[in-house]
């Protein structure tokens, strides 16, 4: 009988668990000698690693075809990198580049709220609460105490006062931009190339000072519609904390005015990072993108910008034609409108300002009696007179209070009201709708008025858009919309336009809303936001309705006829009764409290298949004739200029 032993289970088990250890082991020396030995190497030899934040370029704001309105150049900037600065001598490392960039009148950071000359007192709203907050110092504490305590905190004993402001302010700055090895501290921004030049030759004996190239805004025309593309800029204290929590860095510039602003979110892009290798000196021995930046997103218009451009020139060139006549005019507005979809085309103003030179000019616009830095299309508030003539046909058709074949007899004074009987412009006798609107008769308006109540007539003001938001980007007025007593007076002059008073803006809105048969759509100035290839759309512009005018076809084609006749043989006859394209429209004059009449012209072509409105504002134009000849000069633009495919690309002007 063959010899038979079984196994043990326990020998087993523990031959299992002695593999499992030894596998354990020898897996772990593997990781220490081979796939670690990089990492432990280095850590012997003193080698580290720092990554610091590569900045994303911001997003591009261009026009309706594409063309470049706001977009990005290269600039210099002089730049502290934490890990090869030698700390110890800060203080004379700042004195002299601020001497070499006072050489070179480049300015340099300094965000410290005190006067930059003596006496060095608090400078700036709650300049003593932010300093003596960060001073740690008793709320009591003057600026001379705060100075001191500067001086004292960045020992700068030994150095004049001028200098140890300057040195103080530097260093605040560092300080307020949390200045550490993975966020650098720009020191000046956007130098010239002289200075470049001048800190890149003696680099070697400023360690830790570079110079970077850094993507800065550029605006290829610095005065093209200032008031809507807006302005950027350092973010301020009072923001930081909130911009902060976004992800922002300290030294980052955001949008302050305009569609920079309101679209800071699509604009700023997302920062990447450069991660450093140095050695046990401190020295970068290895420098790699680790992640990449990416770009802000574009955002594009709907304004035109040849069309933009041509009625900034058109508004100028009228105005100081008008002026030199001896005319009283002082500035005006001209407001396109895509009648389909709300889109704004252009928007001039006139007073105006120039983006290259807003900083150094701001306290002498600022206190210009003329009001440049007021955006005149979408705050100017204004009496619009006869131009509101149609929307008062639209509700006394539609509530049968006319009909567009009765007449009614002016004979000039309005004697309804024993206290207050305004007069009309003209005898006109008896007179039908059309002729009403074409020869602007305020009798006949006065009379419908008093018959609709004002009521009636706010209800439809705010049906075609005026005295409501119109829901444009940027910041706009509502305009100035009051009730009044129907049995008063007040009502027949607001049937004619005054009293109340409205935005150009408005005026577009409402003449589009007439002009498409009643449907108000939101006005806007964002087409569509894309990415930075424009392969990719975020938005796109759906047209808003917010809101409609019921009015049966016989109603709006009786107004729209009239308006018509105001080009062809009314008060706009003398600009428009050749002009090839039939146009409708609307003059208006309304009385100011100071000074001549206001100016207002409203207008929609082709007459047949309207595509655009146009409105116009002079203030204290008196005559008809300007704001007409304003009118007919865009529309000649639109209709008959040769479509640029390209702008030229213009040597990049710095924004002072």
């Amino acid at each position: 009988m063959p010899f038979n032993k079984d196994k043990n289970p326990f020998i087993t088990i523990l031959s299992i668990v002695l593999a499992i250890v030894i596998l354990f082991y020898a897996v772990r020396i593997f990781s220490l000698q081979v796939l670690s030995r990089e990492k432990y190497s280095n850590q012997i030899s003193g080698v580290t690693q720092v990554t610091s934040v590569l900045k994303a370029p911001r997003g591009e704001i261009l026009d309706c075809d594409g063309r470049q309105i706001a977009i990005n150049r290269d600039g210099y900037d002089i730049v502290f990198n934490k890990q090869n600065i030698n700390l110890k001598n800060i203080n004379s490392l700042i004195v002299r580049l601020i001497e070499l960039c006072e050489e070179q009148k480049c300015e340099y950071v300094d965000l410290l709220p005190l006067n930059k000359k003596a006496p060095y007192g608090f400078e700036g709203e709650a300049a003593d609460e932010k300093i003596i907050s960060f001073l740690n110092l008793a709320g009591y504490a003057t600026a001379e105490n705060c100075f001191d305590r500067f001086v004292e905190k960045y020992e700068l004993d030994g150095y004049s006062k001028d200098m140890q402001r300057k040195i103080m302010g530097v260093r605040y700055s560092m300080d307020k931009s949390s200045f550490s090895l993975s966020i650098p501290y720009t020191f000046a921004e956007d130098i010239n190339d002289s200075l470049m030049l001048t800190i890149s030759e003696t680099g070697h004996s400023m360690p830790g000072v570079t110079v970077e190239v850094t993507p800065y805004r550029y605006y290829p025309v610095t005065d093209l519609a200032p008031h809507l593309i807006g302005t950027t800029g350092p973010i301020y204290e009072e923001e930081w904390e909130n911009y902060k929590e976004k992800g922002y860095s300290y030294n980052d510039k955001v949008g302050k005015s305009g569609i920079e602003m309101y679209a800071e979110e699509a604009l700023h892009g997302i920062d990447g990072e450069i991660t450093h290798t140095l050695d046990k000196d401190g020295n970068i021995i290895n420098s790699e993108v680790t992640k990449e930046p990416v770009p802000g997103k574009t955002v594009m218009l709907t304004i035109d910008k040849n069309l933009q451009s041509a009625s900034q020139k058109i508004l100028k060139q009228n105005i100081k034609k008008l002026q030199s006549q001896g005319g009283s005019v002082t500035g005006g507005a001209v407001v396109v409108m895509d009648i389909k979809n709300g889109g704004v085309k252009a928007s001039a103003n006139y007073p105006s300002y120039d983006l290259a030179t807003l900083s150094k000019n701001y306290n002498k616009l600022v206190s210009d009696k003329n009001t440049p830095l007021l955006d005149r299309a979408f705050k100017g508030i204004y009496p619009i007179g006869s131009t509101i003539k149609p929307a008062v046909a639209i509700a006394g058709l539609e509530n049968n209070k006319i009909t567009k074949s009765e007449t009614i007899y002016c004979k000039r004074t309005y004697t309804y009201f024993g206290d207050f009987q305004p007069e009309c412009m003209h005898f006109h006798g008896h007179i039908a709708l059309n002729t009403a609107i074409s020869k602007s008769c305020n009798y006949y308006f006065f009379e419908v008025g008093r018959r609709l109540g004002i009521k009636k007539l706010n209800a439809y003001f705010k049906d075609f858009g005026l005295g409501v938001a119109t829901g444009v980007e940027v910041n706009d007025s509502a305009g100035l919309l009051t009730e009044y007593d129907s049995d008063s007076g007040n009502t027949i002059q607001v049937a004619i336009g005054q009293l109340n008073a409205f935005t150009p803006l408005q005026l577009a809105v409402y003449t589009s809303t007439l002009a498409n048969g009643g449907t108000r759509y939101k006005a806007t100035l964002i087409d569509k936001v894309v990415s930075a290839d424009q392969r990719e759309t975020f938005f796109k512009n759906k047209s808003e309705v917010l809101g409609t005018v019921e009015m049966s076809d016989a109603s709006l084609n009786a107004v729209k006829r009239g308006m018509l006749s105001v080009t062809e043989d009314g008060t706009g006859r003398a600009v428009f009764a050749s002009y090839p394209i039939k146009i409708g429209g609307k003059t208006g004059t309304s009385q100011t409290d100071n000074g001549a009449d206001h100016s207002v012209f409203v207008s929609f072509a082709p007459y047949e298949n309207p595509e655009i409105v146009v409105a116009v504002v002079l203030e204290h134009g008196s005559s008809t004739f300007g704001v007409t000849s304003v009118a007919k000069a865009v529309f000649d633009q639109y209709f008959f200029a040769a479509k640029q495919e390209s702008d030229e690309i213009l040597p990049y002007v710095v924004l002072e």
